[in-house]
């Protein structure tokens, strides 16, 4: 468990930066993230279900499957599921607070320039 950690979400290629305030993944975490403009190239699932709140700022949701979602401020919770796999864009600098429940032992990518998936685990390790 931590308190008050800083870093970025996503991995090192990631454009979104976090304030752990409360991280048990066994548990539950409260991150407040900040996307900076654009996005990595990269979908993805998660570890984890979250309810997350825009604080300021724009976000847009590309799923998979091609649909797409836009995030503005607001005192309706984005819901994310596990399940959920899509890209987020943040138009310039997004401020969000998220909730994110348990992890799960893993999650997976797609990588768009390479055509594949990859199955990761806690640390973003890759797994077969």
């Amino acid at each position: 468990m931590s308190l008050f950690r800083y870093g970025k979400d996503g991995g090192p290629a990631s454009t979104v930066w976090g304030l752990w305030l409360l991280e048990a993944k066994r548990l539950c975490s409260v991150v407040l993230l900040c996307f900076e403009n654009g996005s990595r190239n990269a979908y993805h699932s998660h570890a984890f279900d979250s309810v997350s709140w825009v604080l300021r700022g724009r976000l847009v949701e590309h799923h998979l499957g091609g649909t797409t979602e836009m995030h503005m401020p607001s005192w309706r919770p984005v819901i994310t599921r596990r399940e959920t796999f899509h890209k987020v864009v943040s138009g310039g600098r997004t401020w969000v607070l998220s909730f994110r429940g348990p992890w799960a032992r893993y999650w997976q990518e797609y990588l768009p320039a390479e055509l594949r998936f990859v199955r990761l685990a806690v640390g973003r390790q890759e797994v077969a």
